[in-house]
C-alpha cells in the first residue's frame, strides 16, 4: 500500500490528482486541518488521504509552526532506522556541484524534491565590478536612486577584505536574488570559513576552486537533507505515514575543471583546481597551435570530437600544472599524482574503496579519450607530453553502474559539525550505493527527458550549453561544434540500442545569464534580473542595435578568443529597452548559430553522397521550409530550462529568432541536471526489479513529465503547468534580416583582441 507523499516545502500542492496515480503529492496534515477526506479504494492497495484545503494550493511547510513538532538535533542522539522495503517510499539522492553553487536533493518518484539544500559559492562578483566600491550588491540597494545612495546603505569594515555587513538578500551568480533559508547557505555570508571560499579569482581570466571545499559543501549539503528527512520520517511515523528510504546516491558535476592530488595521502597537491572557463593555458595552447601540422590537427580532432586548441579542456589544464608548479611535478616524477575531473575526486573520496573512476561523459572532455574505444589514446596523451606511467589516470566507465557504497572521507570528519558528522556516519553505516554519474550538460539532457536520436536541449545558466542527441552514431563536426558522450546505461534492455552509448553534438556559448547581470549591475539598466524579459519586451524589435555579448571571446560554432562584446547600431532613437532587448537577443542569436551548425552536420551526415557530404552554403535548415517542416527536420523542438527559460519574454524571443522550423519547450522540471544524475542512479541497478523508482527511461519520463498518466490518455493541463511550448510569430522577411545584421556584427567583432596586439 503506498501512502500519500509527505509534502515539503518545495513541492507545491497545484495538481489534479488522476486515478491512475499510486503516488502523489500533498502534504503532511497538520493537527488544524480537521476536515480529512478519506478517498475510497476502488483500486486495490491504494489508501489515499488528502485534506480539502490541500486542493486549493495551499503551501505547507516541512517546518509547520508547531512548537511540539521541532527537534534540537544538538542536543539529541541522531540514529537512521533501518526501514524495511516494503514499508517505505524510495527515494533518490542527487548530488550536483556546479560552477557557483553546490547542492543535494532528494528526488520522488514524480521526479518532485522532497529535500534539498544548496550552498551558493563566492562569485567573481563579489571581487569585481560589481557595485560602485566592488562588492556584491545587497538587495537594500535596489531602493536607492543615486550612486551615492547605494554607497551610503552599505556600512564597510576597515579590512578591505572583508563584506559589507549587510543581513538582506544577495544575489547569484545568474543574477537572481537569493537569501539565506533553511534550505541554501550562502558562502558570503559565513563568517569563519573552514576551508576557504570554494571560488576564487586570483587574476584576470583565472578561476580556481578548492577541491576540499567542494568535498565539504556536498557534505553539508547532504548532512542538512538527511537532518530534514529525520524530522520528517519521524513526523510521518507519528502520523501512520510510511516513511521515506534513500536507495541510491547519482552525481552531476561540472564538466573539465581539472584536480590534483596525491596517491599517498588522498590530499590536493595544491590547494586549487583550475576549473573550465579558465583561461591561464592559452599560451600553450596556441604554441600547440603554431607547432602541429594540419593532418595531425585533423586526426586528433577525429579521436576527441573537440576542437583541439581551445582552452575550455582538461588535457591543456594538467600541462598547465606540470609545467608551472613544482609540486605536481614532483609527484609526477615521483609516480605519486592522480589526475581527475570533479566526479572522479568524489567519487575518489565518497566511497569507502577509494573507487578511482570516471564516467565516459566526463572522461571525454579531457582531450585524453578515444570516442572510439571509449578508453585513452596513447597518441593523445603523448601529444600533451603526459606519461601514463607517472600519472594516475581514472578508468573510464558507464554512466550507470556501481561505483562504491557511499562513505565520510576521514580528512574530512574534523571539519564537519558535530550534528552533521553523525547523520553522514550513520548514513554511511546503511552501504547506501553511488550508482550514477553525468557531467552536468549530459545530466540535463537526461533530466529533460531528450534521450532519443533528434532530441535537443540548451540549458541557460551563467553561459548557454545546447545538446543535440545523435543516438549511437559519433558524428564529428564540420560546423563548428563539438563531439561528446550524451549517456551510457549499460543496464537498460537492449531496445532500439538504448543500452549503448549515446554520442552528441554540444554547443556553449560563453555569457547568457551574465549579460543580464552586466545589464543590472554595470550598466544599472534594471533593479532585478528577472526585469530584463519585460524591458526588453516594451519594444517590439532592437531598434537596429546589435549586442554581441562576447565578453570573453566566442565559443561554438564561431571558436574566436580574441573577439570582445560590442554593441553596433546605436543611434538617438536608442533606448533601454532597446539595449535590453539586444542584449537578450546577443545570446538567442548565439543559440541559433549553434542549431545551424548543428543542423547542418546531421543534414550533411544523412546525405553523405550530396555534395560531398557538406551542406550547401545557400541552404540555412532553419529558413528553408522544404526540408525544416516539422515532420522533415532534422530536430522540430528546443528543449529548455535554466535561469533565463523562466522568463516568458525571453523564451518568446528565442522562438522568434529560430523561426517556424523549431519550438521551444520549457522544461516542467526546475532542476534538470540533478534529476538526471538521479536516473542514473537509478539505472545504474542490474535487473529492473531492482530499480528503486524507475522500471526503465519510458517508465521515467511517464511518471515525471506525466505524472503516471500514459501518452494515449488525455492529460488536464493543471497537472503539468510549467510545460509550455513557444512558437515563432515572427515574419520570415524581418527575421531574415535581423540575422543577417547579427552576422554583420559578428564578423565586425571578431579578432579585436589581435589588432589591439598588432597596434
Amino acid at each position: 500500500m503506498l501512502p500519500l507523499l509527505k509534502k515539503s516545502s518545495l513541492i507545491t500542492n497545484s495538481q489534479i490528482f488522476h486515478p491512475s496515480f499510486n503516488i502523489y503529492r500533498t502534504a503532511l496534515i497538520p493537527n488544524h486541518f480537521k476536515n480529512i477526506i478519506k478517498l475510497s479504494s476502488s483500486f486495490p492497495n491504494h489508501l489515499r488521504y488528502m485534506s480539502s484545503s490541500i486542493n486549493k494550493r495551499q503551501h505547507i511547510s516541512n517546518n509547520n509552526n508547531n512548537n511540539k513538532n521541532k527537534i534540537n538535533l544538538s542536543s539529541c542522539t541522531i540514529e537512521m532506522p533501518i526501514v524495511a522495503e516494503e514499508e517505505s517510499i524510495p527515494l533518490i539522492v542527487s548530488i550536483d556541484v556546479g560552477t557557483t553553487s553546490s547542492r543535494v536533493i532528494l528526488f520522488n518518484k514524480l521526479g518532485q524534491e522532497v529535500s534539498k539544500h544548496q550552498i551558493e559559492y563566492s562569485t567573481s562578483a563579489s571581487e569585481q565590478n560589481y557595485t560602485p566600491a566592488g562588492r556584491r550588491r545587497h538587495s537594500e540597494e535596489l531602493n536607492a536612486d543615486t550612486l551615492e545612495e547605494v554607497a551610503a546603505t552599505t556600512v564597510y569594515t576597515n579590512d578591505e577584505n572583508k563584506e559589507p555587513e549587510k543581513n538582506g538578500p544577495i544575489f547569484s551568480s545568474v543574477g537572481f536574488k537569493i537569501e539565506e533559508s533553511p534550505y541554501l547557505t550562502i558562502e558570503d555570508l559565513v563568517k569563519n570559513h573552514t576551508v576557504g571560499p570554494t571560488l576564487r579569482f586570483p587574476k584576470p581570466g583565472w578561476v580556481e576552486c578548492n577541491p576540499t571545499s567542494i568535498l565539504i559543501n556536498v557534505l553539508e549539503c547532504l548532512g542538512a537533507v538527511l537532518q530534514s528527512l529525520h524530522i520528517t520520517n519521524e513526523s510521518r511515523i507519528r502520523h501512520n505515514l510510511k516513511s521515506y528510504k534513500i536507495h541510491c546516491i547519482g552525481i552531476a558535476n561540472m564538466r573539465e575543471t581539472t584536480i590534483v592530488w596525491s596517491k599517498k595521502t588522498g590530499l590536493p597537491i595544491v590547494d586549487y583546481g583550475i576549473v573550465w572557463n579558465d583561461t591561464r593555458n592559452a599560451s600553450i595552447v596556441n604554441k600547440k597551435k603554431e607547432t602541429t601540422d594540419k593532418a595531425l590537427q585533423s586526426r586528433l580532432t577525429e579521436k576527441t570530437g573537440l576542437p583541439l586548441y581551445s582552452t575550455y579542456f582538461s588535457c591543456s589544464k594538467l600541462r598547465w600544472f606540470l609545467d608551472n608548479i613544482p609540486e605536481v611535478k614532483h609527484s609526477y616524477m615521483n609516480n605519486d599524482l592522480m589526475f581527475g575531473t570533479v566526479d572522479t575526486w568524489l567519487i575518489y573520496h565518497l566511497t569507502s574503496t577509494n573507487n578511482f573512476v570516471s564516467d565516459v561523459t566526463n572522461a571525454s572532455r579531457t582531450g585524453f579519450m578515444n570516442l572510439e574505444t571509449l578508453n585513452y589514446d596513447p597518441e593523445l596523451l603523448e601529444y600533451w607530453d603526459i606519461d601514463p606511467t607517472k600519472v594516475s589516470l581514472p578508468k573510464i566507465v558507464s554512466s550507470a553502474e556501481y561505483y562504491g557504497d557511499f562513505n565520510v572521507p576521514k580528512f574530512c570528519e574534523s571539519i564537519l559539525p558535530p550534528t552533521i558528522k553523525q547523520l553522514l556516519s550513520n548514513f554511511a553505516s546503511l552501504k547506501v550505493p553511488i550508482n550514477g554519474c553525468l557531467g552536468d550538460q549530459s545530466a540535463s539532457l537526461v533530466g529533460q527527458m531528450a534521450y532519443k536520436r533528434g532530441a535537443a536541449k540548451c540549458t541557460y545558466g551563467t553561459g548557454c550549453f545546447l545538446l543535440y542527441n545523435t543516438g549511437t552514431e559519433k558524428l564529428i563536426s564540420r560546423h563548428g561544434t563539438l563531439t561528446t558522450l550524451g549517456f551510457w546505461f549499460p543496464y537498460l534492455e537492449d531496445e532500439f540500442n538504448i543500452n549503448k552509448p549515446h554520442f552528441a553534438l554540444e554547443g556553449s556559448v560563453a555569457v547568457a545569464g551574465s549579460v543580464v547581470q552586466w545589464l543590472r549591475d554595470n550598466l544599472r539598466l534594471v533593479a532585478r534580473a528577472e526585469d530584463v524579459g519585460p524591458l526588453a519586451s516594451l519594444v517590439p524589435d532592437s531598434g537596429g542595435v546589435v549586442f554581441v555579448p562576447a565578453f570573453s571571446g566566442l565559443f561554438a560554432p564561431y571558436w574566436d578568443p580574441d573577439c570582445r562584446a560590442t554593441i553596433m547600431g546605436i543611434s538617438q532613437f536608442t533606448t533601454a529597452s532597446h539595449i535590453a532587448r539586444a542584449a537578450v537577443e546577443g545570446v538567442c542569436f548565439q543559440a541559433r548559430a549553434i542549431l545551424k551548425a548543428m543542423s547542418s552536420d546531421a543534414y550533411s551526415e544523412s546525405r553523405p553522397n550530396t555534395h560531398d557530404g557538406e551542406m550547401p552554403k545557400d541552404i540555412d535548415l532553419l529558413e528553408d521550409i522544404d526540408t525544416c517542416t516539422y515532420e522533415k527536420s532534422v530536430f522540430s523542438t528546443l528543449s529548455v530550462d535554466g535561469g533565463m527559460s523562466r522568463s516568458n519574454e525571453v523564451m518568446q524571443i528565442q522562438a522568434d529568432i529560430l523561426g517556424p522550423c523549431i519550438k521551444v519547450r520549457r522544461s516542467p522540471i526546475a532542476e534538470s541536471t540533478a534529476l538526471g544524475a538521479a536516473i542514473a542512479a537509478n539505472m545504474g541497478f542490474k535487473e529492473e526489479s531492482e530499480r528503486p523508482i524507475w522500471k526503465n527511461l519510458h517508465d521515467c519520463k511517464k511518471w515525471v513529465f506525466f505524472n503516471g498518466v500514459d501518452k494515449s490518455e488525455t492529460i488536464p493541463r493543471e497537472q503539468h503547468p510549467n510545460l509550455k511550448v513557444f512558437t515563432s510569430q515572427s515574419k520570415d522577411t524581418i527575421r531574415r534580416k535581423h540575422w543577417k545584421l547579427w552576422e554583420t556584427a559578428v564578423a565586425r567583432s571578431t579578432g579585436w583582441l589581435k589588432a589591439v596586439e598588432d597596434a
